[in-house]
Order: structure tokens, then C-alpha cells, then sequence
């Protein structure tokens, strides 16, 4: 399971802007609480809707020592 992201991070993972991570999260139909931090259920929300980032995909597969 994910850990707790701010949207700043999550954008830094999309490697969009923070503006443009917000038009993304809009256009997925994604709204999330107001809140600085998105807990894991939250940030898993995310990647469901947007997919999940490439930063997280290396991170996944470099921590189960695939490579």
C-alpha cells in the first residue's frame, strides 16, 4: 500500500506541474478533500484514475529486487 502524498509530490511523480496535476485530477473526475495531505486510500484513488506514475513503477519494481 501507498503511503500519505501531498498533491505537490504526486504532480512531482507525474512530472507535471501543480496546476496542471489539478487540471488532470479535474478531468478525471477526482475530488479529493482540501486537506494537505491524501492519506494511501486516497493517493491509490489517484493512480487508479490516472494511472500510475513512472516514478512509481521503477520504485515498485527497484523494491521487490526486480531489474
Amino acid at each position: 500500500m501507498c503511503t500519505v502524498k501531498t498533491r505537490d509530490l504526486l504532480a512531482q511523480e507525474y512530472g507535471v506541474s501543480r496546476p496542471t496535476f489539478y487540471k488532470m485530477l479535474e478531468r478525471a473526475g477526482l475530488v479529493l478533500p482540501s486537506r494537505v495531505q491524501l492519506s494511501p486510500i486516497e493517493v491509490e484513488m489517484v493512480y487508479e484514475k490516472l494511472g500510475r506514475p513512472l516514478s512509481e513503477i521503477k520504485n515498485n519494481t527497484n523494491s521487490k529486487g526486480g531489474g
